[in-house]
């Protein structure tokens, strides 16, 4: 082969590589975040309630098994495996831009849907508190609407607020919801941008994997004479 496919080559395989490593951490992350599940009474419940950690797990083992074809393909130098790669590429690919494109176009009803999501967790909140105790700290947000929420109850609970003695004085007046909302809001522009510019990464990809698939038959054909 030339010096140029062969750069094209390792290029592949190291960045397949690289990829391979995300992927086994967000399956391992993802299974550390779905183990924490409490009171879980069948699967259906848990997919239910422990879609974060269930889409990571997902897609880790995506980039895992496209990743796989990838390095497989061009380390061996195997046509079928670096088209198998190619293609499953251009799938993923696909399906990142109708994301994107779904994203821009139905934006309102995006943050409808992750409005909804601190809806169930508010009326989850009884029996499965830590998912609206994991909303209220990283947003900084107590209740679905506000604090008042909390009214009826006499207290606030500790995620409510920064320090250990939650009250009415030091308690967070944002509700949960409109924080949650304006937070996806706020960057669901760096999401789609940034969406295109890892769709662009995997077109390039694409064709480098599509060119050496091509040197390799050609390069037996040759071989074959």
């Amino acid at each position: 082969m030339s010096c140029g496919i062969s750069l094209v080559k390792y290029l592949l395989f190291l960045f397949n590589l690289l990829c391979s490593i995300c992927g086994i951490l967000l399956i391992v992350f993802g299974i550390l975040l779905f183990s924490n599940t409490h009171n879980i009474d069948d699967i259906a419940e848990a997919v239910q309630t422990q879609q974060v950690p269930i889409t990571m797990i997902v897609l880790g083992s995506v980039i895992l098994l496209i990743s796989f074809f990838g390095c497989c393909g061009a380390i061996r130098e195997s046509y079928c495996m670096s088209m198998t790669y190619s293609v499953l590429l251009f799938v993923l690919m696909i399906g990142q831009l109708a994301l994107v494109i779904y994203m821009w176009v139905q934006k309102d009803r995006y943050l409808v849907m992750m409005g909804d999501v601190v809806e169930k967790a508010w009326a989850r909140r009884t029996h499965k508190a830590d998912y609206m105790d994991a909303i209220q700290i990283s947003m900084e947000c107590c209740g679905k609407n506000s604090y008042i929420d909390y009214s009826f109850q006499g207290y606030y609970p500790p995620s409510c607020c920064k320090g250990n003695n939650c009250s009415i004085e030091n308690v967070y007046r944002r509700g949960c919801k409109q924080a949650f909302v304006d937070f996806w809001d706020k960057n669901s522009d760096v999401i789609k941008y940034a969406g295109l510019v890892v769709a662009a990464i995997e077109f390039v990809g694409f064709i480098f994997a599509c060119c050496l698939a091509n040197n390799i038959r050609n390069y037996r054909r040759r071989s074959a004479y």
